[in-house]
């Protein structure tokens, strides 16, 4: 008995969209569930979609606004939202109300498949988070509280390794320079200090620092630790 195949609900308005999702995600053994505004996303939502890809900008609800709406109803199912190029207010904006990740338009199929891939397995780690986290030659032991870069152990401040440790925990999904903030320091708002530490944390566990393989950085917006092995 093969297992059932995973559901997706794609949230837009151009039919183009919706038909380039729909033959791109039927390939790779998706069901696909479509909605062209977002009173047919909220009746689609009923049917168990498994993940969510959802466009900003919608005929009938504000994007963000549904994007709100679908989270209070349910707090787990990955979204991936769908934006303008120089719209990066808005993308953080979607971040922090709750998505997962986002692609601008235009759009590689390729890229596309590797976000939803990250974004399902970021909520299978959130249900029961691993104690070992590798990627590449760096891993790190979240319960022993080692990292290491291939056999070199990685000394860390305590600072440092939150920073690491909180991206480990949301591995392949983006962090708005906000969420870091907020986790790390409560009451800082200013997103040089966490640009210190992601420098120092680069320094010491990235091969060339200034083209980093692990801590990515998504310009204006925030910081993602590349997806583990």
């Amino acid at each position: 008995m093969s297992a059932a195949p995973i559901k997706v609900l794609v949230i837009d308005d151009e039919p183009p969209i919706r038909k380039l999702l729909r033959m791109g995600l039927s390939t790779q053994g998706y069901e696909i569930l479509e909605a062209s505004n977002g009173k047919t996303a909220l009746e689609k939502l009923s049917e168990g979609p498994a993940l969510i890809i959802l466009d900003l900008g919608l005929p009938d609800i504000q994007g963000h606004e549904l994007l709100r709406t679908i989270r209070a109803r349910n707090e787990a199912v990955p979204i991936v939202v769908l934006s303008s190029r120089g719209d990066e207010a808005g993308k953080v904006e979607a971040l922090d109300l709750g998505a997962d990740d986002y692609l601008t338009k235009p759009f590689g199929m390729d890229e596309l498949l590797a976000r939803l891939r990250a974004a399902l397995r970021h909520q299978l780690q959130s249900q029961g988070e691993r104690p070992v986290f590798r990627a590449g030659d760096l891993s790190v032991d979240l319960v022993r509280r080692v990292v290491r870069v291939g056999e070199r152990d990685v000394k860390l401040s305590p600072k440092e390794y939150d920073l690491l440790r909180v991206l480990v925990q949301h591995a392949g999904k983006v962090l708005t320079h906000r969420f870091l903030l907020r986790d790390l320091w409560d009451e800082l708002t200013d997103a040089q200090y966490l640009r210190v530490y992601v420098r120092q944390l680069r320094q010491k566990i990235e091969a060339d620092p200034e083209r980093p393989q692990y801590v990515l950085t998504e310009t204006g917006i925030g910081y993602r630790l590349r997806a583990g092995d």
